[in-house]
């Protein structure tokens, strides 16, 4: 039993492991002899998560195994995290060790799309591929491992390979982004704004709560512009438009998990769902910060008081409603003026959930230009600032939830408690519910009642109901 740390972001890339393993993956894999084996280390996103999903899904079906660690392994893919400089280094190092511990390592993910920075550092890798380039990964793992299926025993999974526990899966409904922020590098790296069709994104996510998950967590660069691209085209009797799309998932009797929501004047349109019960009452919104000035100078809307009304009209449609945010502090140019003005709107705003980074520059932002750039020791004081800030306001809305009553989703049990979710909290990135009190006859992906009956700064503690 664990409870998760205040600094928590979903772009932070996770210490490096192999994802093969049984522990992690949803597969119980026993190599057949002479069978070919590949290892994966999955680092980043939940998108680049899928990604990592998606190619080992491909190569079971091409008869190969998944080694659940780097010495079974005849090569390890390495799955790469370029968002920040940070996420980079730690790319950089997870590909290090795999090549240490393996010798045969094919890199892919977003920083893959800087192949000359990879082999500066790790000229011996067989092969370098950008992100979501499932093809070219594949044709790097036949060169390295050619393939030997065997027709009778090398079945593709009806559900395919997943790497998120049983009881939960990642769906992504479109890859690339359209905006231009000047702090972000992702349009670079995955292109522009391609939504899949609406059908598609349904037919997986019917597969899914088939095979037993309860939760579908909806991941993209910017849900809310979700078949823009493809002008809200329908095929099939399924329009690609995230409010039909999201009333279609609605409909299959999972929980529905809202991710990387902008704020556009249509998202309103979803919260009457929400208030219905047909997707969770939760929105994950970048809001970044609050002043116009920095905003601007971030190439991002500027309408922090329109924002207010928004999540004020929100609420008063869905009381229960949920919104977590992520920000940047020591932005360039930010002033402790402007600084005092985000810490101001969030004692407006009172945001559920929050996480918080200091701003790095990042090979090929246009960012890094900008004048006035914040000293490393004002971003860490602003960054120490807002996070108390988020954390008294965290403390203040779990313990109003004391005395209430809710459904709880399991995650882990161990000797201690049942460790679980709320409606309230996305996993890994949230907070968690304790059941540490008649939890042993309970199982991993059951959905129970609970009456909260104690509360700390991120988490919270239940009783078992009924």
């Amino acid at each position: 039993m664990s409870t998760n740390p205040p600094n928590l972001r979903p772009d932070l890339a996770p210490k490096a492991r192999l994802d093969g393993l049984a522990a992690q993956s949803k597969m119980r894999d026993t190599a057949r002899p002479g069978q070919p084996t590949i290892g994966m280390v999955s680092l980043g996103c939940p998108k680049a998560l899928v990604d990592s999903e998606r190619i080992l899904t491909r190569l079971r079906a091409e008869g190969y195994g998944i080694s659940p660690d780097y010495a079974g392994a005849n090569a390890v893919i390495v799955n790469t995290c370029g968002f920040l400089d940070s996420a980079k280094a730690e790319s950089l190092s997870a590909i290090g060790e795999a090549l240490q511990e393996n010798g045969r390592v094919i890199v892919t993910g977003c920083l893959g799309a800087e192949p000359d920075y990879i082999t500066g550092a790790h000229p011996s890798v067989l092969a370098v591929t950008g992100p979501h380039q499932y093809e070219q990964v594949l044709d790097a793992v036949h060169d390295a491992v050619p393939p030997s299926p065997d027709p009778f025993v090398d079945l593709l999974p009806a559900s395919g390979v997943s790497l998120t526990p049983r009881h939960f899966s990642y769906l992504k409904i479109s890859e690339g982004c359209n905006h231009k922020c000047k702090f972000c590098i992702i349009p670079d790296m995955r292109g522009r704004l391609q939504s899949r069709p609406a059908h598609a994104v349904l037919r997986e996510a019917e597969k899914l709560v088939e095979s037993g998950v309860k939760e579908l967590l909806v991941i993209s660069q910017d849900t809310s512009a979700y078949g823009v691209d493809i002008k809200h085209a329908t095929d099939r009797g399924h329009r690609a438009h995230i409010t039909d799309l999201t009333r279609d998932l609605g409909s299959l009797g999972a929980w529905v998990r809202l991710h990387y929501v902008y704020p556009y004047p249509h998202v309103r349109q979803l919260i009457p769902l929400m208030a219905e019960g047909l997707v969770l009452p939760y929105l994950d919104i970048p809001f970044q910060h609050a002043h116009p000035d920095v905003l601007r100078r971030m190439a991002r809307p500027a309408a922090a008081a329109k924002t207010l009304d928004e999540i004020a009209a929100w609420r008063a449609i869905c009381p229960d409603l949920t919104i977590r945010s992520t920000f940047i502090v020591g932005y360039p140019g930010e002033t402790e003026a402007e600084f005092q003005t985000l810490l101001d709107w969030m004692d407006a705003a009172q945001l559920d959930r929050v996480g918080c980074f200091q701003y790095e520059n990042v090979d090929g932002a246009r960012s890094n230009a900008l004048p006035d750039h914040v000293p490393e020791e004002v971003k860490q004081d602003r960054w120490e600032r807002f996070m108390a800030k988020a954390q008294a306001i965290s403390e203040a809305k779990l313990a109003a939830k004391v005395g209430q009553r809710m459904d709880v989703i399991i995650d882990e049990i161990d000797d201690e408690a049942a460790t679980c979710r709320t409606k309230a909290d996305a996993p890994e990135i949230d907070g968690n519910l304790f059941i540490d009190e008649g939890f042993e006859n309970l199982s991993v992906g059951e959905i129970v009642a609970v009456e909260v009956d104690e509360a700390g700064e991120y988490d919270l503690w239940g009783r078992l109901l009924g």
